[in-house]
């Protein structure tokens, strides 16, 4: 089950003094086998695994699960009187026998050994040991989850446990330097959309990651736990995620999530992108996904699918910026407010004529110190570069390359004016192939 997280290094320092003192913390893997008596000093059993209750509190050790006999028992957390290192000593003796719950993260079971994200290190590990804050209060210890462990440290403290006195394994880590990432910058990643909810868990950390460090951790997932996390982001942070990833684990993601999902996902993609996953989908299922995307966007992606992949026309985004020969700056302006989704990747606006075909090319940078009564075809560049969109990779890379290029329009037989291609693409093409 993993988890999103980032390291400890970014703990406050009052936080890392209290660290540093041992008193202060407890490791799941000291918690683990302590013997638990009653109020009478007999023993009921020895402590199998912990569990929070992240509706209630994300942080506070709720359960204590005991194993007593055939059975288990569980424990709540206003019934521990004192938890040391001989045992963990009860105040109340209500008890009552275990019955999974769905609404329990339990640390053993659900945490310990399963693989995290580091938000931080943009890397997948593996959970070697939790950290908890020991607070004593009313009488009663108390235990809140401070960090998890995924270090060397937490390695000698595994393979010592139950071979060694707790106090002695912690002589012997000292000069270990610790790593571990704080509990409350942990996300876990739950495959079923239901428990996700019954366990309060937010995306929060995945989504804030940039898209291009997001895919190389879910490339680096296997096949359930990236469909989790795809499937549970958003819609645009996953479109932009998938557009980093290569190409065969696209078609795997996409054919392993809702046909709705993987529809909303398509139409927050530039249009080639789409054009370009659903290219590598089986024609059933991609028509399947086609049939639940928005009108407008099917037809952009389904025009740009009659086009070859290795041709202008298969690189070539349908969102582009187009006005006719008598626009002015002011126009130009005025329509870039308007659409200010395209402003991350416009480079040029284009100037067509009646029939739509392409006139000139204008930079956008060129509009910034123009007057807004100026013709926009005076800023235009020479010589008028374009590519039809039958024209092959090599040759537009090279055109490309030749001319410095940020962008290329792209047009059909009669100079009409259907599309553009950026330097992003051209990037990609090299990269892939």
């Amino acid at each position: 089950m993993p988890v999103s997280a980032r390291s400890r290094e970014t703990l406050p320092s009052a936080m890392t003094e209290s660290l540093s003192t041992s008193e202060d913390v407890l490791y799941l893997t000291e918690l683990l086998g302590l013997r638990v008596y009653d109020l009478k000093g007999r023993l009921i059993g020895t402590l199998r695994d912990a569990a929070l209750v992240p509706l209630v509190d994300p942080v506070r050790v709720d359960r204590f699960l005991v194993g007593a006999g055939p059975g288990w028992l569980s424990i709540r957390h206003d019934q521990i009187g004192r938890i040391d290192e001989h045992g963990i000593y009860l105040r109340d003796e209500g008890l009552t026998p275990y019955h999974s719950d769905e609404y329990m993260l339990r640390l053993v079971r659900d945490l310990l050994d399963q693989q995290i994200i580091d938000a931080q290190g943009r890397k997948v590990v593996r959970v070697n040991d939790v950290t908890f804050l020991r607070i004593e209060t009313e009488g009663r210890t108390m235990l809140r989850v401070l960090e998890v462990d995924i270090g060397i440290r937490s390695i000698v403290r595994r393979v010592l446990a139950g071979v060694i006195p707790p106090r002695i394994i912690r002589r012997l880590q000292r000069p270990i330097i610790p790593h571990s990432i704080r509990w409350e910058f942990c996300n876990i990643l739950e495959t079923d959309p239901q428990r996700r909810v019954r366990l309060n868990i937010s995306n929060r950390l995945l989504e804030n990651m940039h898209p291009a460090d997001l895919a190389d951790i879910v490339e680096s997932l296997g096949p359930e736990d990236r469909e989790a996390i795809m499937s549970s982001i958003d819609s645009e942070v996953a479109a932009d995620t998938l557009s980093e990833i290569e190409p065969d684990i696209q078609a795997q993601i996409l054919e392993s999530l809702e046909v709705e999902k993987a529809a909303e996902i398509l139409e927050e993609m530039d249009p080639n992108e789409a054009a370009d996953v659903l290219s590598e989908l089986e024609d059933d299922t991609s028509e399947e996904i086609l049939e639940e995307m928005d009108q407008q966007e099917k037809e952009e992606v389904e025009e740009l699918l009659e086009f070859k992949d290795d041709t202008a026309g298969g690189l070539m985004n349908t969102q582009y910026l187009a006005l006719t020969l008598h626009a002015k700056v002011s126009d130009a302006m005025r329509e870039l407010r308007q659409n200010e989704e395209l402003l991350e990747n416009l480079h040029n606006i284009y100037i067509i004529d009646r029939d739509e075909a392409l006139e000139c090319t204008v930079p956008v940078a060129r509009l910034i110190f123009a007057s807004g009564e100026t013709l926009l075809r005076e800023l235009a560049s020479e010589p008028l570069l374009f590519a039809n969109v039958g024209e092959t990779q090599e040759r537009v890379a090279e055109m490309f390359d030749k001319y410095n290029l940020l962008s290329l329009p792209v047009v059909d037989e009669d100079r009409k004016l259907v599309g553009t291609i950026t330097v992003d693409d051209i990037v990609s093409v090299l990269r892939n192939g």
